[in-house]
């Protein structure tokens, strides 16, 4: 008899300890996480992005990136803010010396701070301001799950194998997507987010002088498109900025799957989604699409999904107070 009390208190106990750790590894993000600590948070982001954008529409584009490029680093953490006096932070790293507006959180932060001191993460706050550039742009809403902390980890080699380069083959950003728990429609979908934004000709030159075809040119590049381009960018150019989607560079829209699929993708990895046959056939869904499509709903969906990867919450982390160093 005694020992079979004994038998049920151990599983009575096992099983209040798995639900436990089944309840710790699956803390959950939720919409509306600040109602009651910080019920303003969003309209605070809103009303300082709304000013940012009436003076500097050109950070939008770099701004939804910065979220893209915490994310796929130890996931949305916040980690990219953060400062090394060493220079070796993830801001640090080659993929992200491009990215621009980091001063831009700071005042979103401190906004934040003002109203509700040590509530509302980083994380979250470049996850709203990633929403905010959107909507900025013409392009879709979508409820930003909150609830993230931040990380205390930051290191420059982590960018050059976690962040898809823009050279990379279809099996490359497959595997890269994948590898964060994101599928092969995410990939194609989110890739739509060049439709803003601008880039340096040294991240694409080597396809009008380095490549495989008629006179080191990219075979897979429109020919039209190459000798534009090379009106813009010459050998060694590291400082000239191009229009990722020309025309609609600070309008979010389908017009950057147009591109693509007339082979004007600026970067390889544009082009390689015409390698794969569900990238290809959303390209040519979208380019097709008259108004919007299907374009602004999966762009939402495929970010929510993206706020998700591996997010610390509860107690893990921390709150900083400020984005670039931590407490």
């Amino acid at each position: 008899m005694a020992s079979s009390k004994i038998s049920t208190c151990l599983i009575f106990l096992q099983l209040i300890f798995l639900l436990f750790v089944f309840n710790s590894a699956n803390a959950q993000l939720k919409v509306g996480f600040y109602k009651d600590t910080c019920p303003k948070a969003e309209a605070i982001v809103k009303k300082v992005m709304d000013q940012v954008m009436k003076v500097a529409p050109s950070l939008s584009g770099p701004l939804l990136r910065m979220h893209f490029h915490d994310c796929f680093v130890r996931g949305c953490d916040g980690s990219v803010l953060l400062n090394s006096s060493t220079g070796q932070a993830e801001k640090d790293s080659p993929p992200n010396l491009s990215l621009r507006g980091y001063q831009i959180i700071d005042r979103v932060k401190t906004a934040l701070e003002k109203e509700c001191p040590g509530v509302v993460s980083c994380a979250d706050a470049l996850a709203i301001v990633a929403r905010d550039v959107t909507v900025a742009t013409m392009g879709p809403f979508w409820e930003v799950e909150t609830g993230r902390r931040d990380g205390r980890v930051s290191n420059f080699s982590e960018p050059l194998t976690n962040l898809p380069p823009f050279f990379a083959n279809i099996s490359q950003l497959i595997s890269m997507f994948r590898s964060k728990g994101l599928s092969v429609k995410d990939l194609v979908v989110l890739s739509g987010g060049h439709t803003i934004g601008t880039s340096h000709c040294s991240s694409f030159t080597s396809r009008l002088y380095n490549s495989t075809g008629k006179d080191g040119t990219d075979p897979t590049l429109d020919s039209e498109y190459i000798e534009k381009l090379k009106s813009k960018c010459k050998v060694g150019d590291q400082t000239t900025l191009v229009e990722m989607d020309p025309g609609s560079v600070r309008t979010f829209d389908n017009s950057y799957y147009t591109l693509v699929a007339k082979r004007r993708g600026l970067f390889q990895s544009d082009a390689a989604l015409l390698d794969n046959s569900e990238t290809k056939a959303y390209v040519k869904l979208q380019s097709a699409a008259t108004h919007r499509s299907t374009f602004f709903k999966d762009f939402g969906v495929s970010m929510i999904k993206m706020g998700r990867v591996g997010v610390l919450t509860g107690k893990a982390g921390e709150i900083r107070k400020i984005c670039s160093k931590i407490n």
